[in-house]
């Protein structure tokens, strides 16, 4: 699949078949602390985390009929973190194998533009009041679950919505409360996918590449396909791969790659496909790479 910066897929996403827990619904994650700074207060009145590690505002998908090891390898499709720095899913490329780094995009947004975003979430019904809202049932299986996470007030509000834009109708014994809540959602998170064309003019700054400080790596026994001869690339690091990180429950193993480490496989990883063998003492392996967001560590 093709997939464009997340809001212009969202419903793609969710339409690909899946295996979540059928149970829809909102809730609040009530969590509260140090938010690190507040940004801006402008017309929301809300305030925010004004960290560059601190999330403000997230939309991803969970769940769905699709392997585990391509569960743990999904990045969210949008993240707005507290320093105005928007992160999302650029263009993929329609080959196989793909390539073994995912496309992320970093766009600046001025504090005029958080409060406008931060204003449209509140609109779209996120907040303090979501668990309140009946998002209805959806008699729809193997779909995944959309996740809002909006941080303001110090409070981090989660909004949970199963088979979100699945159908184009109401479907029958729904209420019209629940899907009018849904399709404000759906509208909200295909805004996401054009801040340009309803931010404040000037609010939004220019797309680059998004530089991880940190990345996750899953190492296993190499597979690959014997139709498709790939070149190997020799693993950089001191740390064998036989026995780098923790053993996972996919019997393979979790490492976090920083500082250094990461300055010597990232390259390397930029010139690999997700087919890549990557030769250690001998031995061939295969490599799965997950960027860490700013507000992620570990595995």
């Amino acid at each position: 699949m093709k997939l464009r910066l997340f809001g212009s897929v969202l419903v793609l996403l969710l339409a690909a078949a899946a295996c979540a827990d059928p149970g829809p619904g909102a809730g609040d994650g009530g969590s509260t602390g140090d938010t690190g700074g507040t940004g801006a207060t402008g017309g929301t009145g809300a305030t925010h985390p004004g960290g560059a590690d601190d999330l403000v505002l997230r939309i991803s998908t969970e769940g769905g009929f699709v392997p585990v090891d391509v569960l743990r390898g999904q990045i969210p499709g949008f993240s707005l973190f507290g320093d105005g720095t928007v992160i999302t899913t650029g263009a993929q490329i329609e080959i196989y194998p793909g390539p073994a780094l995912p496309s992320l995009i970093a766009t600046p947004v001025t504090d005029e533009g958080v409060q406008a975003l931060i204003q449209a979430a509140l609109d779209a019904g996120l907040g303090k009041d979501a668990q309140h809202v009946d998002l209805g049932d959806m008699a729809i299986s193997d779909m995944p679950t959309t996740v809002f996470t909006l941080v303001v007030d110090g409070e981090t509000h989660i909004t949970t919505v199963y088979a979100l834009g699945a159908v184009t109708e109401q479907p029958a014994g729904m209420s019209d409360d629940a899907w009018a809540a849904r399709q404000a959602l759906e509208r909200f998170a295909t805004q996401m996918g054009d801040l340009r064309s309803w931010l404040p003019s000037g609010s939004v700054g220019e797309d680059t590449p998004y530089a991880p400080t940190a990345m996750r790596i899953f190492v296993g026994p190499y597979v690959g396909d014997p139709q498709l001869t790939q070149t190997e690339i020799a693993w950089p690091l001191e740390t064998d791969l036989a026995t780098i990180g923790q053993p996972t429950e996919l019997d393979d193993r979790c490492a976090v790659l920083e500082g250094t480490d990461l300055d010597a496989v990232l390259p390397l990883a930029g010139q690999a496909n997700t087919l890549t063998p990557w030769t250690d003492g001998g031995e061939r392996y295969a490599i799965g790479f997950r960027p860490l967001l700013p507000d992620e560590s570990g595995c």
